[in-house]
């Protein structure tokens, strides 16, 4: 499932390509002929992400509201649009002006919803490290008073907004946390430590497009960032993330797996005992 810096570099690039214009809003596939004729010729106002959740406003109080599930994209291309585009695969929604057209294919939510459902959709969820002042104390108090393991609520979009599998089997790594100790036992300097790594690593999946943490990539992508460059990453390697039985790469012992709110969970057993 695309994490939060997929959601939020879709929703930036969204915004370069149909912000002030005029989109038309089609719907291919005919599962969202409805909500695109009520987008359709509005202008698009902007975009914007919170967490695995996209939202695009546009004139009239409409907002486009999509989460792409385990198998959803949102493809942007940029190519002057004559209403002859082919059509590949299932398109549920299309939006095209004179030099974009942005197809969303197999969405777990596309809907068009109001300011109050927009309201009530971020109401519940967690703060988000890449969205502007989040406040990491909310997740604290949920993490603070609940009895399940810290892998559980890490994947719980109601404490942490963005987060999925890949950055809670990295990051617990990275600051060497057991992932099954439970949130109220966990250390306030323990939550502090992943809330700035996700805050430091989630940029770096914006710029790069991909999910950077081992510390070799992780400087590399700040140099060139600092360099005013992002050069395309032709590998990228995780600590613990599908590396089942593989050695750790800092103690030599074996990841192992389990799975944990549904998802394949890898950590190493002899590097996380952090409690």
């Amino acid at each position: 499932m695309p994490e939060g810096h997929t959601l939020y570099r879709l929703a930036r690039d969204l915004d370069t390509a149909f912000r002030g214009t005029r989109p038309q809003a089609s719907s291919p596939q005919g599962r969202f002929a409805a909500g695109a004729a009520l987008l359709s010729g509005h202008t698009f106002l902007h975009a914007t992400s919170w967490g695995k959740h996209l939202f695009a406003e546009f004139e009239g109080d409409a907002w486009l509201h999509v989460h792409l599930g385990l198998i959803g994209t949102f493809t942007i291309d940029q190519v002057a649009y004559t209403g002859e585009l082919p059509v590949v695969g299932q398109v549920r929604l299309r939006l095209a002006n004179d030099a974009h057209v942005a197809d969303l294919r197999g969405p777990n939510l596309c809907a068009v919803i109001t300011p109050e459902q927009v309201e009530s959709v971020t109401a519940r969820l967690g703060p988000d490290p890449l969205r502007p002042e989040p406040d990491p104390e909310l997740a604290w108090r949920k993490i603070s008073r609940s009895a399940r393991s810290v892998a559980e609520l890490l994947m719980d979009q109601a404490v942490l907004a963005g987060v999925g599998n890949v950055y809670r089997c990295e990051v617990l790594f990275r600051q060497r946390i057991d992932p099954f100790r439970p949130g109220k036992e966990l250390r306030r300097t323990s939550w502090d430590a992943i809330w700035l790594d996700l805050v430091d690593l989630l940029p770096l999946g914006v710029a790069t497009g991909k999910i950077v943490t081992v510390a070799e990539q992780v400087e590399q992508v700040r140099a060139e960032l600092a360099a005013g460059r992002v050069d395309p990453l032709t590998t990228r390697t995780s600590y613990v993330y599908k590396r089942q039985g593989e050695p750790c790469r800092v103690c030599g012992s074996r990841i192992r797996t389990r799975e944990v709110a549904g998802r394949t969970l890898y950590w190493c057993g002899r590097c996380q005992r952090r409690r």
